[in-house]
């Protein structure tokens, strides 16, 4: 028989846990599958995320922004595509300061900056100005619709002997422009000439840069072909 020591040694007696402390093991266990369950979760939301993620990056280089659909858009009955940049359309290989284009309801306007063709208070164009419209020419006789020539001028009054107002002096400019453009082929029936004196400004004339702004010449480019319905 072993004595009561070595007794002990090989068979230590257990420790009992007091009545006091028999919760703690109990919440130790909950709480550790708390966390466990707390890692979990997060794992499984985070591969959630990057799931939506690459799935709405998928969708978002699929779609065609409205700039690219404008881009695409041509003048009805015509082969005529402007392309854009940002928000303002333009035509391939037009880049002529003074010359801007913009694209609304009635079709494409082509803004040319009067400095660029007449000399001040006069409807008789420059060698520049003959010049902007020859490059100008290509595209409008690729164009197979019709085309207004509109003149505009600033606020201020113009009294001379062969322009009483404004309205003579924007009307004698866009007959002068529709002239040249008929001598350089564009038929006559697609043509047509308007004054607006300063009817239609685009900005305020209370300022210089304002006036010079309004001094303008435009041509519009109808979407409607003629003779359509």
């Amino acid at each position: 028989m072993l004595d009561r020591s070595t007794r002990d040694v090989l068979h230590p007696p257990a420790v009992e846990v007091g009545e006091g402390e028999g919760w703690l093991v109990s919440y130790l266990d909950v709480l550790t599958l708390l966390i466990t369950l707390f890692v979990l979760l997060l794992s499984l939301a985070g591969n959630g995320q990057a799931i939506e993620g690459s799935r709405q990056g998928g969708e978002t280089s699929a779609r065609v922004t409205p700039q690219a659909e404008a881009a695409a858009r041509m003048v009805a009955g015509t082969g005529l595509k402007p392309r854009h940049d940002g928000l303002e359309p333009r035509f391939p290989g037009l880049e002529i300061e003074g010359v801007s284009v913009t694209e609304g309801q009635q079709g494409i306007t082509l803004r040319i900056d009067d400095n660029l063709l007449f000399d001040s208070g006069q409807a008789v164009l420059t060698g520049q100005g003959r010049e902007v419209l020859s490059r100008l020419r290509d595209i409008l006789v690729s164009f197979e619709g019709e085309i207004s020539v509109e003149g505009h001028t600033d606020s201020i009054p113009i009294a001379s002997s062969r322009f009483p107002s404004n309205w003579e002096l924007s009307s004698g400019r866009a007959i002068a422009v529709l002239r040249y453009l008929a001598d350089q082929g564009l038929p006559a029936e697609r043509l047509r000439a308007v004054g607006y004196a300063e009817t239609r400004p685009l900005v305020s004339n209370a300022t210089p840069e304002g006036r010079a702004a309004n001094r303008r010449v435009e041509l519009l480019l109808h979407q409607q072909a003629v003779g359509g319905s």
